[in-house]
């Protein structure tokens, strides 16, 4: 691998163009609101139980810690270190000079027992993103622990064999411990897949694709003013592993990359440089049933991918650039203008760049073959679901002053009708666009979502408002909200953001009104036909997902994965009862 430095810095300009933006960004109080989101509560840090018997226990800490990134000083991070107490050897590996954490390989039916211990100075709590486990082992807030606490994780490892995540969830500053380093992979492995002989080994290897900036002292830059929150942070170095300038050699045989999209809200659009079609084996949940070939494909934050990367027949020295292929659409039109004024960077949003190479350093003989078939995967159809007619509702709005679901900012035991699931149901739901701000109506109540309702104690309920059909938002049949008022503001501020389901993966049941050209750059990028936890919803479309809630009743979050916008208070929980 080498390691080089990239010149380019990260400027602002403003522009005339950019000034309703800019407004929209600092209207006072907007932080204060932000930091004030409700109440959490502090919960005793969990102990070890006397009657779990592990078959695996790792201590995990997370603590503060200096590593060489770039040429000169050393960066200051945040990181995950863990110690083997008992398991199979290769339960943790690290990425060696890496700020990540090191990968934990599980074993589906393992009883796993993860010992957390926080030595930063501030609170944390760890998160299990996409493991489906009990509502307390899950890491929500409300577990955080503080500095010199310990916090006993034990459950069951239930998932099948996929790439999953592990990073902090404190309230309110979850996005800033991540992009200070807190985050590694979970391998799960199971029967099924090892019948298969996938590349394993040196073969398999992890892609962790972070976005950062850095400072004339090599510390990390995050979060500068307003206007970074509102869109998220979009730093102007593309890291791997955490190395700069990631090249990876590798033989004339077939390659399984493990790739994770770290960045707290960057998309990426991958795609071989010599438009070699990107072959997918699996997604957030696993593998496919079968192999599915893209011209490229989209990685929203929080989304996984596994991909066969084949090198059988390229000769030795020969260079393969994986980059990130231009887009639009993902952000409002006045932020991608404002963006696309930066002077000195080429890394802005939806802009084409690369992510890393891959150099054949050595000829062999053999190699794998891409497996026709891959897993068996059930199929979830409306029959399956308890509420065919009446979808659960989630509502994605982007108001003057907060990013809401269900026209809600997160408050803690804050939960509407529509939030509360029965236990062991298979749930419909829908996620869409109710543009226009304003509060979500409660479904027996039928209140009219005003636009400017989120605005200080604004207008509600006509004068600038929109009248139309919230009760059916409401109860998720899914009316669409008007352009009057307050309603063209949403649409025009309105952005792609991927919504991630704490607890056990889902199916995407149809995905519909998606248009025009920045949609048309990213459509076929999709990959939809396999188990996920985290879904890329674009700016007018709309998404029907089937989403099974079995066996742990409890609090389970939902959030956009766009981690500043998680932060500001884009998050709601289901009550699983």
């Amino acid at each position: 691998m080498t390691h080089t430095t990239n010149p380019h810095r990260r400027r602002f300009i403003k522009t005339a163009g950019t000034a309703g933006l800019l407004a929209w960004s600092g209207l006072p109080g907007w932080l204060s609101a932000m930091e004030g989101m409700g109440h959490m509560p502090k919960l005793p840090a969990r102990r070890a139980s006397p009657n779990f018997r592990p078959d695996v226990e790792v201590d995990l800490i997370c603590k503060p810690s200096a590593v060489s990134i770039l040429p000169g000083q050393a960066t200051r991070v945040m990181r995950y270190t863990a110690t083997l107490v008992r398991g199979p050897a290769d339960t943790v590996s690290e990425i060696p000079g890496s700020y990540l954490g090191p990968i934990l390989r599980f074993q589906k039916g393992q009883k796993i027992r993860i010992n957390l211990h926080n030595q930063l100075n501030e609170a944390s709590i760890t998160h299990w993103h996409g493991l489906h486990v009990p509502a307390e082992m899950d890491g929500h807030p409300l577990y955080a622990i503080d500095k010199g606490e310990t916090f006993v994780y034990e459950f069951a490892m239930l998932n099948r064999a996929s790439m999953n995540i592990y990073h902090p969830h404190p309230h309110n500053a979850t996005a800033r411990q991540v992009y200070m380093g807190l985050a590694g992979a979970i391998l799960v492995n199971d029967s099924e897949e090892a019948k298969l002989d996938l590349p394993a080994g040196e073969y398999e290897v992890p892609i962790v694709i972070q976005d950062r900036m850095f400072d004339v002292s090599n510390q990390f830059q995050y979060v500068r003013h307003m206007h970074d929150r509102m869109m998220g942070f979009y730093g102007d170095r593309i890291l791997v592993n955490g190395f700069a300038n990631f090249r990876l050699d590798v033989a004339s045989r077939a390659y399984r990359f493990r790739i994770m999209n770290g960045s707290t809200a960057r998309i990426y659009k991958l795609a071989w440089d010599d438009n070699t079609p990107v072959t997918v084996i699996g997604t957030d949940g696993g593998l496919l049933e079968h192999p599915v070939e893209k011209p490229y494909v989209m990685l929203a934050p929080g989304e996984r991918l596994d991909v066969w990367a084949d090198f059988s027949g390229r000769s030795v020295g020969s260079q393969l650039v994986m980059r990130s292929r231009s887009f639009s659409g993902a952000l409002p039109r006045m932020a991608e203008h404002m963006m696309g004024g930066m002077h000195g960077s080429p890394l802005t949003m939806g802009s084409d760049y690369p992510i890393f190479s891959v150099k054949v350093g050595r000829q062999v003989s053999d190699s794998p073959k891409l497996p026709k078939s891959l897993s068996s995967i059930r199929r979830y159809g409306l029959n399956d679901t308890a509420n065919p007619g009446k979808p659960v509702p989630i509502g994605i709005s982007e108001g003057p002053m907060r990013m809401l679901l269900n026209g809600r900012p997160y408050a803690y035991n804050d939960v509407l009708p529509s939030e509360r699931i029965p236990v062991d149901s298979v749930q419909l739901m829908e996620i869409f666009h109710a543009h226009g701000g304003g509060h979500q109506a409660d479904e027996s109540a039928g209140h009219r979502m005003g636009g400017m309702g989120m605005m200080g104690g604004g207008m509600r309920h006509g004068g600038m408002g929109m009248r139309h059909g919230s009760e059916q938002q409401a109860n998720g049949t899914g009316s669409r909200m008007g352009m009057g008022g307050m309603g063209g503001m949403g649409m025009m501020m309105s952005m792609a953001h991927p919504i991630h389901f704490h607890g056990q993966y889902f199916q995407i049941f149809e995905r519909s009104g998606g248009s025009g050209a920045g949609y048309a750059s990213v459509k076929d990028g999709f990959v939809d036909n396999g188990w996920k936890d985290t879904v890329l919803v674009m700016p007018g479309e709309r998404l029907k997902l089937i989403k099974p809630f079995e066996d742990f009743k409890g609090l389970f979050m939902f959030h956009c994965h766009n981690l500043e916008h998680e932060d500001m208070g884009m998050m709601r929980e289901f009550s699983v009862e």
